[in-house]
């Protein structure tokens, strides 16, 4: 017969150690709460994973205020803006003089990497390489988290509350029983092929390039290390993609007079599917959804990371409260995040429609894809909004 399972309790149990998580590991940490945060990759994958790496002006004050921040004011690349491209022209749009707000370049696997060692530092609760996880008792005020370690024990937890943190794949969505959520989904005819190079950037701002045959972005890692995606058909598969290729394509798309995009190494490659993706509520009894695990946005509005961010900023907050005997916040947890995700889902939409060459679209498509992109860039009030939602427009209280 199998052994008992090791029966131990805790305050709140978190599934995932993506930056939802571990954040709110720590932000639940400040507060004197107790987690234990489990995860089915390895540490060293969850720290090389590459993912986002625009912060928006509010999630870098957040870090700050955790005191997770130190590196990240050390290395992150402070940014006023982005500029447009099409039609063979750039142009600039100014976060700081249409805001006063800036953004902040600085990968998602550094954030990661400064929350592991922070929850690690102070004696934290984490689990890498976990199998079997499952969640259950959620509607009752003791939910129970089970997991078998690394070393082969079976574990069963209870808890107070459980979080799930575990991506658009995760165990902790599927838990909610069939029926109780209702999701909104949009998969979109087009994919990212995202490279990592080792050169330093071309630009000192992130170039948005819509072509007629596909967009292109250019990002920036570090002042060594490059960024940059193509869009690509959903059903390609990366080997047809050899670096010759890749810099061939990127060359023809952003190619504008006077300007050289510098080409290097190819460190890392993949191709990313686009989809647009909210489910509701983004609570269950004593489970509650955070980032990845409640919705999904393109990446065309470096809104992903942000938003996981601002999940548990409030879902901290929340569960200190319920913990303490009152259930107001944990019962408005869902409803308070969702005025947030769907004015980033819509600007994430936006951004993507009016940036990417649809497949199969007539000539009018393109020249209203045009007008757009000529009314951003020469009306303020237009560029204000993009950059009041670019930099992060605070939520509606």
């Amino acid at each position: 017969m199998p052994a008992a399972p090791l029966r131990t309790r805790t305050q709140v149990g978190i599934v995932g150690a993506g930056p939802a998580g571990l954040l709110l590991s720590h932000l639940l940490a400040l507060r004197g709460i107790d987690s234990v945060l489990v995860e089915d990759r390895s540490r060293a994958y969850c720290e090389a994973r590459q993912r986002a790496g625009v912060l928006e002006n509010g999630s870098v004050t957040l870090l700050r205020e955790a005191g997770v921040a130190g590196r990240l004011d050390r290395e992150g690349l402070e940014h006023g803006g982005i500029y447009l491209q099409f039609a063979g022209g750039r142009h600039h749009i100014d976060f700081r003089d249409l805001t006063g707000r800036t953004v902040t370049v600085y990968a998602q696997t550094e954030v990661v990497k400064d929350l592991i060692d922070a929850r690690l530092a102070a004696g934290g609760h984490l689990e890498f390489d976990v199998t079997g996880t499952d969640v259950d008792d959620l509607e009752t005020t003791h939910p129970v988290l089970r997991y078998t370690s690394a070393d082969g024990t079976r574990h069963e937890i209870t808890c107070d509350a459980i979080a799930g943190c575990d991506g658009f794949h995760g165990i902790c969505r599927p838990a909610v029983p069939a029926g109780l959520l209702t999701v909104w989904e949009r998969e979109y005819p087009y994919a990212w092929l995202g490279i990592l190079a080792d050169v330093p950037p071309s630009t000192d701002e992130l170039i948005y390039a819509y072509h007629p045959d596909g967009f292109a972005l250019h990002s920036l890692r570090s002042p060594l290390v490059s960024r940059l995606y193509l869009q690509v058909s959903p059903d390609d598969e990366i080997s047809a993609w050899p670096d010759d290729r890749i810099w061939a394509e990127l060359q023809r798309r952003f190619a504008v007079p006077g300007w050289e995009l510098k080409e290097g190494p190819i460190l890392d490659k993949g191709i990313t599917p686009m989809r647009s993706f909210v489910s509701a509520p983004m609570r269950h009894g004593r489970l509650f959804l955070a980032g990845d695990a409640a919705h999904i946005v393109p990446p065309t509005g470096a809104k992903g990371l942000n938003l996981a961010l601002g999940d548990v900023a409030v879902l901290a907050g929340a569960l200190g409260e319920l913990l303490r005997g009152d259930p107001r916040l944990a019962d408005s947890y869902s409803d308070a995040c969702l005025d947030r995700v769907w004015r980033r889902t819509h600007f994430s939409w936006w951004m993507t429609t009016m940036l990417h060459a649809t497949p199969g679209a007539d000539p009018m498509d393109a020249e209203l894809q045009l007008a757009q992109l000529r009314y951003v860039t020469t009306s303020r009030a237009a560029a204000a909004s993009l950059a009041e939602n670019y930099t992060g427009y605070p939520q509606r209280s």
